[in-house]
């Protein structure tokens, strides 16, 4: 079998590679050839631990090679950002360009998927889509909608192990879509439609996003109140029915931070809650900032001179380099429009350099900051110890203080 992967991201690549690795024949396409270069040279662009050896063995092996168009394959899978435009509606815009691209490509039996997350009845428009152009291959082709749910960081163990949620167009659709995945998805596949399947992403991260908020609005009550929020919380999960997660600087990331408009934007007058949790965790990162300027403002009224002030993480999650909705660095950014003559020092171990930041050593940016403001809880960051002579704001709960 060959299989045509669109889009070689953080959930594209991987997924291409742990097909190759199970003996499927793939081809990668990115219209970044630089993405294209690096892959094919066995070089892996994201960070994800194990995943880089792998890719080298599969292009060695020649089950996998990345180009910068598609070519005739069995089945089709659409991997390419779905972001949101500025007011927050859905934009589709990248779906359909690939699905266009991919049109010319298609031919009786092909197996068409999308996992991009989309709004509901996304699946149904890239098929009127592709109809509309190719009309012959009407009830001739399969059609179906699989979302991935990786964590960034174990993504080889969860893209085999995780269970799969299949919705396809019709009953066959979705048996094809199943048999592709049972190639190397240890975890169950679960049939249902494409905007069940469409939804249930959705769902899930929409679910995860009001579980933060109900932390970070926790822990803003908390600092009016004086109360130490970590061990509140450890408090509370004693209770055999409480789970309460660990509160943020907000919230990040190209699902979490994103889906839960997918589903306000289309239903604005059924999704309160919802849309109010995304209110809460936007404006937790608002909080934060408010909180450093104040403490910068402090600091210099107490010394007659401004403080160095260090700016620990702009990943939007621990031990990974992607600052996609990162509240870290919109905090960081929104710190430092404020407050352009103070002296910052901003620290990312996950990535080498920034268009925009000048990145500094996280030791050397800690022994010199007056002021040190823990954003992303990096591992590297668990090694630097607890002082007393400089002001700590630990949004990320790295000291539990």
């Amino acid at each position: 079998m060959k299989a045509c992967f669109m889009g070689l991201g953080y959930i594209g690549l991987p997924t291409a590679i742990i097909a190759a690795k199970h003996g499927i024949q793939i081809t990668g396409v990115d219209i970044n050839p630089k993405v294209v270069e690096m892959t094919n040279q066995g070089k892996l662009h994201i960070i994800e631990p194990g995943m880089e050896e792998m890719l080298q063995e599969v292009i060695n092996n020649g089950q996998l090679h990345a180009s910068t168009k598609p070519e005739v394959c069995d089945a089709y899978f659409i991997v390419v950002p779905t972001p949101f435009k500025g007011d927050h509606q859905p934009d589709i815009s990248f779906v359909e360009a690939a699905t266009k691209t991919v049109i010319p490509y298609l031919k009786e039996g092909d197996l068409f998927v999308i996992e991009s997350t989309s709004p509901v009845g996304t699946t149904d428009k890239m098929a009127e889509l592709i109809f509309e152009k190719r009309p012959e291959l009407k009830e001739k082709i399969y059609i179906a909608y699989c979302p991935e749910r990786v964590l960034p960081g174990n993504v080889i163990h969860e893209l085999v192990h995780n269970d799969r949620v299949i919705g396809g167009m019709n009953e066959a659709s979705t048996k094809k879509a199943q048999e592709f995945y049972g190639q190397f998805v240890k975890g169950t596949l679960h049939s249902t439609n494409c905007k069940t399947a469409e939804m249930c992403k959705l769902t899930e991260n929409s679910c995860r996003d009001s579980q933060i908020a109900f932390a970070n609005e926790l822990s803003i009550i908390c600092d009016k109140a004086g109360i130490n929020v970590w061990e509140l919380i450890d408090l509370a999960n004693k209770h055999p029915r409480v789970n309460i997660l660990q509160p943020g600087c907000g919230v990040g990331g190209h699902c979490i931070a994103v889906d839960p408009y997918f589903i306000t934007a289309e239903f604005p007058d059924e999704a309160k809650m919802i849309a109010k949790a995304r209110e809460v965790n936007n404006y937790k990162a608002l909080w934060c900032a408010e909180k450093v300027k104040s403490a910068m403002l402090e600091f210099e009224l107490k010394n007659g001179r401004k403080p160095i002030v260090a700016m620990m993480g702009l990943a939007f999650k621990p031990n990974i380099d992607d600052l996609r909705e990162s509240p870290a660095k919109f905090i960081t950014t929104k710190v430092m429009q404020s407050c352009n003559n103070a002296d910052f020092l901003v620290c990312e171990p996950n990535i080498k350099e920034h268009k925009v930041f000048k990145l500094t050593n996280y030791q050397e940016a800690y022994q010199q900051a007056d002021i040190v403001v823990f954003l992303t809880a990096h591992d590297p960051f668990k090694s630097l110890e607890w002082k007393n002579d400089k002001v700590i704001l630990d949004f990320c709960g790295l000291f539990r203080k």
